[in-house]
């Protein structure tokens, strides 16, 4: 699993196993597996459906490092029920202001790494920071900011050079932390988020009781058959 997806060079390949109470679930980046992955997990559920291995009523119950998660169909949209990280604040690296280039309003902590809430959306679609220094830290790095474009709450970018990832197009893993932080920010329960990476995302959030919700859409662009060496 960890050769092919650094040959496929994607963010995550995920790779999905049947058993009698759903599926088994694992994430791999180009250079290790990972805990919780929310992009490959729509792709997954999208995919049960869409080959027919799931009726479209039928919820996608996966069993993951990341614990038991769940996919719903939402009309043209997929909800996915994740476990939320609520981060806490903390003090900045010594080096934050070399490494993103910019002075931080917060910063702030959650399993997956570093939040830092940047002055405005401007800021987080200019960031321009160095990789090689973050890469040097313990864990992924998250900007984030209040958005100025109509229709959005907030806007985010990630940044995991540690797992192979020098910058990720949409992370639902890390809405998982953004939710929160922004909930309790914003004193609101419900958003549309923008992840500003050169692809950009759009992610929906909200919340039940202790859980996320992230709420996507998916689309089938390639399907192929791997041959693999007896």
């Amino acid at each position: 699993m960890q050769s092919l997806a650094r040959d496929l060079n994607l963010s995550e390949t995920a790779f999905i196993e049947k058993r009698p109470d759903g599926f088994s679930l694992r994430w791999f980046t180009p250079t290790v597996e990972v805990d919780l992955c929310g992009h490959a997990t729509l792709a997954s559920a999208h995919v049960l459906w869409e080959s027919g291995t799931l009726a479209p009523e039928e919820r996608a119950v996966f069993f993951t490092r990341g614990g038991r998660l769940t996919a719903t169909r939402r009309g043209e949209w997929i909800e996915l029920n994740f476990p939320a990280d609520t981060p806490i604040p903390v003090g900045p690296p010594a080096d934050t202001k070399e490494a993103l280039g910019v002075v931080p309003l917060y910063v702030f902590r959650g399993r997956i790494g570093y939040l830092f809430e940047l002055a405005d959306e401007t800021r987080v679609r200019e960031l321009s920071p160095d990789i090689s220094r973050i890469a040097k830290w313990d864990g992924h790095v998250i900007v984030t900011g209040r958005a100025t474009t109509p229709g959005f709450d907030f806007v985010s970018r990630f940044f995991g050079p540690r797992a192979g990832i020098p910058e990720d197009p949409v992370t639902g893993s890390a809405h998982c932390c953004l939710g929160p932080y922004w909930k309790a920010r914003l004193n609101k329960s419900r958003f549309v988020a923008y992840q500003a990476s050169a692809r950009g995302g759009v992610v929906k959030v909200g919340f039940v009781r202790n859980r996320v919700l992230l709420i996507g859409q998916a689309v089938t662009i390639l399907r192929g058959e791997v041959v693999a060496p007896a």
